[in-house]
């Protein structure tokens, strides 16, 4: 595969941010911000702030994309990822290559569905990214992107693989290839369920569970669903799996918030639908009980329901 000389972003929250500095710094004008109405007006006149540093990347309108682009990250939120799909369209030519960093398990399968697997690889990220007032914040020594096929042996990876290592290689992002993406997402996944939630419904910062068994509790619980669902379709997480995030949480700065507990502190919409309602989704359909991913839901439900002024 040819070496990637362009590349395009949807999505400038939280994940975006972790790309789009560097993208830019890689590729100048031949990097491109996906974005229409509104969004795009306000990305060329106010800039994004993005530790510390006022950006004002180029800014490519769905309606007139131009040239297909080598690389489309798609970094929205999960309730925007069916419009993301399809404003990317004037960006996917024949050899693009298109990541879907998004939180949750099924987001491949949707750009599958449109463009087609020789399209796709598989991604999730592991990093925490504070927003607040507008600016978003991060460490970028703490960040990684881990992406690949289904399947990956080292020394015989995909050329599709090897050309966007060499593109984050260039960018100085930190680039992880799994031997089991899958199980790798689904691990993800565990993580933010118990973690994004619980800290969401009780208010509290990662650093919680550095300090509390009864936090700890709930995130277990919540974790164990999300195994026993994942098990059911022959992927192999395991307790060992759920101990190994315990050197990573207590990594974390104490006062770092996960997504979900900064969407409902700044009045927005969150992703329960995605992590919570998911768990739900496969529970009902897989015979696995999901009491505390259900109380979960409702009650981040409800303090959504609270932000929107219901009562």
């Amino acid at each position: 595969m040819k070496k990637m000389k362009s590349a395009a972003l949807i999505g400038l929250g939280a994940m975006g941010a972790y790309f789009a500095p560097r993208l830019y710094g890689e590729y100048g004008e031949n990097f491109r911000v996906i974005a229409g109405g509104e969004r795009k007006k306000r990305l060329m006149e106010q800039g994004v702030s993005i530790n510390g540093v006022n950006y004002h990347f180029p800014v490519a309108d769905p309606e007139q994309a131009g040239e297909p682009a080598d690389l489309v990250i798609i970094a929205v939120k999960g309730y925007g990822l069916d419009q993301a799909v399809k404003d990317i369209r004037g960006f996917v030519g024949e050899e693009t290559v298109i990541l879907s960093v998004l939180n949750g398990v099924d987001s491949e399968q949707k750009v599958i569905d449109a463009y087609g697997e020789a399209h796709v690889l598989y991604s999730y990220m592991r990093v925490s990214i504070v927003m607040k007032d507008g600016c978003t914040n991060y460490d970028p020594a703490l960040g990684s992107i881990h992406f690949g096929e289904k399947e990956n042996r080292e020394g015989h990876y995909s050329e599709r693989v090897i050309a966007v290592k060499e593109v984050f290689d260039r960018c100085g992002i930190t680039g992880i290839i799994d031997p089991d993406m899958i199980k790798g997402i689904w691990f993800k996944f565990m993580c933010n369920v118990g973690e994004n939630l619980t800290c969401a419904l009780l208010g509290i910062p990662f650093g919680a569970f550095q300090r509390s068994s009864h936090a700890n509790a709930i995130r277990k619980q919540a974790m164990r669903e999300v195994m026993q669902i994942a098990v059911k379709q022959g992927i192999d997480l395991s307790e060992e799996d759920m101990e190994k995030q315990e050197e990573t949480l207590r990594g974390l700065p104490f006062l770092n918030k996960p997504s979900t507990l900064q969407d409902l502190e700044a009045g927005k919409k969150t992703e329960i639908a995605m992590f919570a309602g998911t768990v739900m989704e496969y529970g009902n359909r897989l015979g696995v009980a999901t009491p505390v991913n259900e109380l979960l839901y409702h009650g981040i439900c409800v303090l959504e329901e609270k932000n929107e002024g219901l009562f």
